[in-house]
């Protein structure tokens, strides 16, 4: 008698819970959204130690892998972990100090091709005739001379509309800075203690999974997440391997037709190429624009030559690298970041490629196994 009402109990109250959910959506969504803002941190640094450990992974299987030292072993996972954040970090370093440079000089430029337009400015508003002059708004005597004490009352009155507003952004962006700052660090930290204890959380995970839900489900739950484990980490290092391609083309395609600043465009485009399809757009428009200050035709036919660059990239190269790392099909990698960009913009690219990749294994599988036992 109690089996009987097992069912009709568990439908009411799947039920009642979609009721709830739909009658009370808007503080629900609110609910979650003030929980992930809290915890945004915690998320943050537990992505970070999902990338550091691809790097920290490849170390440990270099650092004395045959040696049965306690000494070497107790050291594995510090050193890998410092030497996998101190790559990231001089990988950084090296990309700032190759970009920075050359965009100041790129200002510079700018401000000294500006200079001698201001000078022309200048001696126009020498030939202007008095009335003209007075014109504008009074900031020139009749002589052409300029009126100090109209342009500094101008100012002060202009200064002080202003003071307001710029007081405003001014603490905006000093708060803004400082929670950024602090949580960068906090996801720093919380990345170091997941990546120091992986193996004991990853047990006691194991170990509550295996308390709480049926042999089953815990073996289906498995077979899930070392998929979509395997599907991410193929993914971030296809996605590495196709940004370092795409940088190397860009260059000695900017060295062929002699476009300036080769090396230094060539390793943005590949630094951005990270976020997929649509980051090659944005190392672009840095790198025309210090084109520009050095040739603005070169500039136009620059943005000529990575649109082509990245139509060749966006719809072969990264199909075919990304895809034959992920065990996905070109054109379903082609569907995914079409749709999870559409849906969720640069995070959705991010999201869609792997995701897609570990549905489309669990489902080839699924049904390679249902075609089994409908021969047998």
């Amino acid at each position: 008698m109690k089996q009987e009402w097992k069912g009709p109990l568990r439908v009411g109250a799947v039920l009642f819970g979609l009721y709830l959910a739909i009658h009370y959506w808007e503080k629900l969504t609110a609910l979650a959204g003030l929980a992930l803002g809290a915890g945004f941190p915690l998320v943050l640094g537990a992505v970070i130690a999902y990338a550091v450990n691809i790097l920290m992974s490849m170390y440990e299987g270099w650092y004395f892998p045959n040696s049965k030292s306690p000494g070497v072993a107790g050291s594995r996972r510090p050193v890998c972990l410092l030497l996998a954040y101190a790559s990231l970090i001089a990988l950084v370093v090296l990309i700032v100090r190759m970009i920075l440079p050359e965009l100041i000089q790129s200002f510079t430029l700018l401000l000294q091709e500006l200079t001698p337009l201001l000078r022309q400015l200048s001696v126009k508003l020498n030939d202007l005739s008095p009335d003209q002059l007075a014109a504008l708004s009074g900031l020139f005597a009749a002589d052409g001379t300029v009126n100090w004490h109209e342009l500094a009352t101008k100012t002060v009155n202009f200064l002080l509309a202003g003071l307001g507003g710029v007081m405003g952004s001014l603490m905006s962006l000093i708060s803004t800075t400082i929670s950024a700052a602090f949580t960068a660090i906090v996801s720093v930290i919380f990345s170091i203690y997941l990546l120091m204890g992986k193996e004991n959380l990853s047990r006691q995970s194991a170990k509550v999974l295996k308390t709480y839900l049926k042999p089953s489900w815990y073996s289906r739950l498995l077979y899930f997440l070392e998929t979509l484990h395997n599907c991410f980490r193929r993914f971030v290092v296809g996605q590495c391997t196709e940004a370092v391609i795409l940088g190397l083309l860009c260059m000695a395609g900017m060295l062929v037709f002699q476009f300036p600043y080769a090396s230094m465009v060539g390793a943005l485009i590949g630094f951005t190429a990270l976020i997929p399809v649509a980051g090659a757009y944005i190392g672009a428009g840095v790198g025309a624009f210090l084109i520009f200050t050095a040739s603005p035709i070169k500039a136009l036919l620059f943005l000529v030559f990575i649109s082509v660059l990245q139509q060749l990239e966006g719809n072969l190269i990264y199909p075919r690298v990304v895809g034959s790392s992920i065990g996905l099909p070109g054109i379903w990698v082609l569907a995914a970041v079409t749709i999870g960009g559409g849906v969720l913009g640069i995070g959705g690219m991010l999201l869609a490629v792997p995701l897609a990749a570990a549905f489309y294994q669990i489902l080839r599988d699924d049904v390679a196994k249902r075609n089994q036992e409908t021969k047998a």
